[in-house]
């Protein structure tokens, strides 16, 4: 999965490094899965019901380990409940400053869209099968 930064994020990270604005990263990011894809500016259909919720992964350098070559990955699988309902033909993920509403900072599609039915096997992004890009 290839990702791109938000507009929120791609902001706050200029005037950090141009302007010397103060930018806090947040301590607990929360990965979303999309049946519709958003863009830089936010939107998009997050999955919903029978015990979908964001998942929490704290921000540290063993879940996000140092960039690479202009990459980011996570290093560490990102698991999602068991769906009890259906939430619908996931096509990518994104992450979130809050566990509800916030910020958008990144987000990407799968290079596969998958159907989510109650029951199924719970989805995961693998450990470094996520990729963040500055170029």
């Amino acid at each position: 999965m290839a990702g791109f930064l938000s507009e929120y994020l791609a902001h706050e990270l200029l005037d950090h490094v141009f302007s010397a604005a103060t930018y806090t990263p947040p301590v607990t990011m929360y990965c979303a899965l999309f049946t519709a894809a958003p863009t830089s500016a936010g939107g998009g259909t997050e999955a919903t019901g029978g015990s979908y919720a964001r998942v929490a992964v704290t921000n540290n350098a063993t879940n996000f380990p140092a960039a690479s070559s202009q990459i980011k990955r996570n290093g560490t699988a990102i698991t999602f409940p068991t769906p009890t309902a259906d939430w619908g033909t996931i096509i990518g993920a994104g992450w979130y400053d809050a566990s509800t509403g916030g910020n958008l900072l990144a987000y990407g599609p799968f290079g596969t869209s998958r159907s989510v039915l109650n029951g199924d096997t719970a989805p995961s992004i693998q450990a470094n099968g996520g990729t963040f890009t500055l170029e």
